[in-house]
């Protein structure tokens, strides 16, 4: 059956398209003074072309969704919620909340700001993509990401399974209580990363920022450099090979840590737990 073609349409009323099945939806405006929601709800094997959403939950309960092109505006709130089976692409992405309690999503080479991106989610892909957001992925598992540019705090808090390469991670408390993750070719910058974290594997990266690493789970770091890292390793078991050097290692608590220098081994009295993890400079 050939598909629908719905072209150069504006839409501005509540549930315009609703339910819509196997069509392809191009050089639409979905805006108006109606002010109307849903405009694509409980669709079905739809390609959104080139299309320009303003206004509210546009995609909610989509089943096979195709995005190429186009704008989900800052006002198109809470955009993609509950969809099975979507793919996005070149597309400008706006609005608080978009991406919730979805499964199987990819996102390419797509341009993010989205408050709450991405929460509640599983199956989420992300490749050659930019996102701005504060507590980004929040509760959501099985996630890819290549060519990532993040920046916003909070994010991949209470994530399960995650593997990042080749990306770029500016944010604060990441990782947090977060398993099953592994960090590869990439640079990681800000406070406090992947406290209460397990199974948490750095291959290759940068690592940026005060007070990194502690109370982890089984956490490795593989051919990793560390700047600006003080208070590192606090209660973690913990296996590092670390290129360069470290500002400080505090109370580490099993495993060993090894690096060309280290600033400071802090090895306090009152700590919690013994620490018995081996601190080496290699050569030495």
């Amino acid at each position: 059956m050939k598909n629908e073609t719905i072209k150069n349409k504006t839409f501005g009323f509540e549930r315009a398209l609703y339910g819509t099945k196997n069509a392809v939806i191009e050089n639409c405006l979905f805006e108006g003074k109606e002010d109307g929601e849903s405009a694509m709800k409980e669709c079905e094997n739809i390609a959104v072309v080139n299309c320009r959403m303003d206004l509210r939950y546009p995609l909610w309960h989509v089943r096979g969704l195709k995005v190429r092109g186009g704008e989900m505006t800052e006002n198109c709130r809470a955009a993609m919620w509950y969809d099975e089976n979507s793919s996005v692409e070149n597309c400008r992405i706006g609005g608080i909340k978009a991406v919730r309690e979805c499964r199987n999503t990819s996102l390419e080479s797509c341009e993010i700001d989205s408050p709450e991106f991405g929460w509640q989610s599983v199956g989420i892909n992300i490749k050659d993509c930019t996102v701005q957001s504060q507590y980004a992925f929040l509760h959501s598992r099985d996630i890819t990401a290549d060519n990532m540019s993040l920046g916003g705090k909070y994010t991949f808090q209470y994530t399960e399974n995650v593997t990042i390469t080749n990306s770029e991670l500016n944010t604060k408390d990441a990782f947090w209580h977060a398993k099953n993750v592994t960090v590869t070719d990439s640079t990681v910058r800000g406070e406090y990363l992947a406290w209460y974290s397990e199974n948490l594997t750095f291959v290759r990266c940068k690592i940026i920022g005060t007070q990194p690493l502690c109370y982890c789970k089984n956490l490795k770091l593989i051919d990793c450099t560390m700047q600006d890292c003080d208070l590192s390793f606090e209660y973690s078991d913990v296996e590092a090979d670390i290129i360069g050097n470290v500002l400080s290692v505090k109370n580490p608590r099993s495993g060993r840590i090894t690096a060309d220098s280290v600033g400071e081994v802090i090895l306090t009295k009152d700590s919690v737990y013994p620490p018995k993890a081996e601190v080496r400079i290699r050569n030495k």
